[in-house]
């Protein structure tokens, strides 16, 4: 594997002249098209083939972009909607008027006493059926408004924490994996450290995904893409279930930029998986966001596209044909046609701190092929004045690299973990000078 000249470093005399004259590309060879009979599964190193990455900074008129106000007026604008087109389809514009009802609130003991509310976010004026719910703590000791961490549950909000409090989901959605039933313990608590993250002076928003979609081939049905269609002026095929989640992030945004109670202008926006997914496309979409955090996102994520290894497009749109748009399919067996690759998507968060993050034990989702990507965003981020990851060799285990771009890789399997949590608590102690 060749990666050509680190252009993450801030600007200097050397570093804009290597902005002008490099093409940020991982290899300089023509790439065959990966036939059908490549597409099985790959996990090794070995046997993964040449290929291209599109250029971030190479314009349609083949100029190089080399100032932060050219990224911003012409490169980013086009790599957005080439995003929008080809993969997670329209994030849509117009605003609906939103009605925020305080559900409950109260306090909760998690090793530290926490503040608790709990917010259903209504996206329609005159129908109570179409919403979002939130559970939301803070550390109680804190005075003023609190910066936070914002993601989607898989299982709903109760498997969260073991707070009898906390309101079970208002509907069950089908889809992959279990939702918790009432009284029943929290079955999810260690991708969930509450007492970390309040002793460090954040608190955590947390809503289930399935509020606004059901994560299954149907779930559109019934999920926001319909419910909401006319609303929003888009059509159900216009986007995917991850644009729609994205969506959903975005909306509870919205919430959190008017409660007094939030910092608004520190919000990190967290997702792990498929959400990780949706969470990078929400970042990539929405900039109130002040930092992004992508745990082992993989394919259609912070995994490039192109580079053959683990998850695939072919196997992702076999498997999840709903989470994108139909468009992108057809790159399934031709990927290097795909105009785009996902360390364009990381650049789209420049120039607010971003960390992606693998596990040694999770190889579906191509860690190296995640660490590429961010390596690779790191030309963009340079126009800025940021720091990249400054390394194109994979790191060490639990050992991050980086600066406004941060990157680490742990030993275990699939998941977030407290190791995870403990490294974004302190990328955003350092990025938001706490």
């Amino acid at each position: 594997m060749t990666i050509l000249p680190d252009l993450s470093r801030p600007h200097s005399r050397t570093s804009t002249s290597l902005v002008k004259l490099v093409f940020v590309v991982i290899m300089l060879v023509q790439v065959p098209q990966v036939s059908r009979a490549q597409q099985k599964e790959n996990m090794s190193e070995a046997a993964v083939p040449p290929y291209i990455l599109p250029n971030p900074l190479l314009a349609p008129d083949g100029k190089l972009i080399t100032t932060a106000a050219g990224w911003n007026a012409v490169q980013r604008p086009g790599i957005y909607h080439l995003f929008e087109q080809n993969v997670y389809g329209r994030y849509p514009a117009p605003s609906i008027p939103l009605r925020f009802v305080l559900r409950e609130s109260g306090t909760f003991t998690a090793g530290i006493k926490a503040r608790r509310k709990q917010v259903r976010i209504y996206f329609l004026p005159t129908d109570s059926t179409v919403y979002l719910d939130v559970l939301i703590y803070l550390p109680a000791s804190h005075k003023g408004s609190v910066p936070v961490f914002a993601a989607y549950n898989f299982s709903g909000n109760p498997s969260i924490a073991n707070d009898p409090a906390i309101l079970p989901p208002g509907r069950q959605h089908a889809g992959p994996g279990p939702v918790l039933q009432p009284g029943a313990p929290a079955s999810d608590t260690a991708s969930w450290p509450v007492d970390d993250i309040l002793r460090q002076g954040y608190g955590l928003a947390v809503a289930w995904y399935r509020d606004i979609e059901p994560d299954n081939s149907m779930g559109w049905k019934s999920g926001i893409r319909s419910t909401l269609q006319q609303a929003l002026a888009i059509k159900p095929e216009e986007w995917g279930a991850i644009g729609a989640w994205a969506w959903g992030l975005s909306r509870l945004m919205d919430y959190l930029q008017q409660d007094r109670d939030i910092d608004g202008k520190k919000v990190a926006l967290l997702g792990h998986s498929r959400l990780g997914k949706a969470a990078l496309w929400a970042g990539a979409s929405d900039r109130r966001f002040s930092i992004v955090v992508s745990n082992e996102s993989g394919e259609g994520g912070a995994a490039l596209s192109k580079r053959w290894y683990g998850e695939t497009i072919e196997a992702i749109t076999r498997n999840f044909p709903h989470w994108f748009v139909p468009a992108y399919q057809q790159y399934a067996n031709n990927t290097t046609a795909l105009p785009v690759d996902q360390h364009m998507l990381l650049s789209l968060v420049a120039p607010r701190p971003l960390y992606v993050a693998s596990a040694a034990g999770d190889q579906w989702s191509d860690p190296k092929g995640e660490f590429l990507a961010a390596v690779n965003a790191g030309p963009v981020y340079a126009l800025f004045g940021k720091r990249g990851i400054g390394t194109d060799s994979l790191p060490p285990l639990m050992h991050p690299v980086g600066e406004t771009i941060r990157y680490h890789i742990r030993p275990g399997k699939h998941g977030i973990t407290r190791y995870d949590w403990q490294q974004y608590l302190a990328f955003a102690a350092e990025q938001w000078g706490r």
